[in-house]
This record gives structure tokens, C-alpha cells and sequence, in this order.
């Protein structure tokens, strides 16, 4: 697929706007990321604030448990939220590539 470089500059003031709507909207999307089978559960929002952090009891007896419990869970916040944020992102532009930007590049990369 070949992108006409003076389509997107034509195109860039919309992208402009959508970009400034989507940054009100990453406040809203979320993700809850969890290790140890539910031991541990991070949230985070679209902006990467934590949201919520949820320990079980048994999860607090081993404190190296807990600390690669909590790497862990954050982690997979992290990777669902950058996949929430990619989804939402994809359908602002409509599929356009721009590489480089999450969600802008071809389909199947961030």
C-alpha cells in the first residue's frame, strides 16, 4: 500500500484533532493486569496511572514473592493497556501507517 505523502499533510489538521480528543479519551480506557494466578492485580489507565493495586493475604506471607508478583502484574497492565491503546488508536485513524507511533504503524506493530 503506497501513502501519499501530501494526502496525510492535507489530512494533518483532522489528525490533530483526533489526537486531542483521543488524549482526553486515554483517561477512560483501562486495563487490569494480574500475576500468580490473581495473587496480585494492578489497573492502570490509558495514561499509566494506577488505578487500583489488589493483594491477596497469602501473597503478603513472601515478600520476594510479592515484589516478582508485582513486577509481574504491572507488566501485564502494561501490555494489555499499550494493546487497549493501539486498538482505540487503529480505529481513530483508520488503519493509516505512520511508523513509529503506537498505532499508526502497518497492522500487527506498534
Amino acid at each position: 500500500m503506497n501513502i501519499n505523502p501530501f494526502d496525510i499533510l492535507k489530512n494533518a489538521q483532522k489528525i490533530q484533532e483526533k489526537m486531542g480528543s483521543f488524549q482526553e479519551k486515554m483517561v477512560n480506557i483501562s486495563a487490569s493486569g494480574s500475576a500468580g494466578g490473581g495473587m496480585v492485580e494492578i489497573s492502570l489507565n490509558g495514561r499509566m496511572e494506577i488505578l487500583a493495586v489488589k493483594i491477596s493475604p497469602e501473597a503478603m506471607e513472601d515478600r520476594e514473592m510479592l515484589q516478582d508478583l508485582t513486577a509481574a502484574a504491572f507488566n501485564n497492565a502494561m501490555e494489555k493497556i499499550q494493546e487497549a491503546i493501539n486498538r482505540e488508536m487503529g480505529t481513530m485513524t483508520g488503519g493509516l501507517g505512520i511508523p513509529g507511533f503506537p498505532g499508526f504503524g502497518a497492522p500487527g506493530q506498534s
